[in-house]
């Protein structure tokens, strides 16, 4: 089994001070990689995370596990006042050099710093299978979301075709730590984020797991064949 460089083995058993070193070590080259390592689709799930959202000018929208806050920008761009928060300072610090007018916080997705019903939405990329307890991060991310608020998850999930999920789990586990290699600062975080998503539940199980947190109207669509999904839900 491969391990991540501080010999914590991958899966879904991280600790927040492993999550945190490990991102820090990624963190100048991070949007780059991810760039490269999902061609470029990246870009097509952050504007389909803020289409899900539906945000309006003056709302104000939480960013959980924003990293440099490249999502956090583009939420910012429905005119909602968009605030990222991460757990790693050294993606934080990469963020604020290059988004400075990005509002970016240091934080615990189990323990975010804000008071009940603090936001219209919340929002979580590429991020909520690096939490220690998913379901405590829902049930806080309900927390500070008002009533009514809504809730996108955009998280990597299950191809539906199997000829295609075949040749997907095949570059995962093969491909994308090579591809890494070659542009991130730290490639040997890419065969834990490979081992993370390989372990990740499906789309019925995050969104049973979504369910169970105190959200309601659960409901997923699939982008790029169901490499990621996108949850949506309610604040009930």
């Amino acid at each position: 089994m491969s391990r991540t460089p501080h010999g914590q083995r991958a899966g879904l058993d991280k600790q927040p001070h492993e999550v945190a070193t490990m991102f820090d070590g990624v963190a100048e080259r991070y949007d780059l990689t991810n760039t490269v390592i999902s061609f470029g689709q990246d870009r097509g799930w952050r504007r389909a995370t803020r289409t899900a959202l539906d945000l309006r000018p003056g709302e104000k929208v939480l960013d959980v596990g924003a990293g440099t806050g490249v999502s956090t920008a583009e939420l910012a761009v429905s005119g909602a006042y968009a605030v990222g928060l991460d757990l790693s300072v050294g993606m934080l610090m990469a963020g604020r050099r290059r988004r400075p007018e990005v509002p970016l916080l240091a934080g615990d997705a189990l323990r975010l710093p804000f008071p009940d019903a603090s936001f219209d939405a919340v929002t979580i990329s590429l991020a909520l299978r690096n939490v220690v307890d998913t379901g405590a991060a829902l049930r806080e991310m309900a927390r500070v979301t008002r009533p009514g608020g809504r809730l996108v998850v955009c998280e990597f999930s299950t191809p539906v075709n199997p000829l295609f999920r075949t040749v997907y789990l095949t570059y995962l586990m093969g491909s994308l730590p090579s591809v890494a290699r070659t542009v991130s600062s730290n490639p040997d975080a890419y065969v834990y984020l490979a081992e993370s998503i390989r372990a990740w539940p499906d789309q019925a199980g995050l969104a049973a797991k979504i369910a169970e947190s105190g959200w309601g109207r659960v409901a997923w669509r699939n982008l790029t064949g169901g490499v990621v999904a996108l949850h949506r839900a309610v604040r009930e």
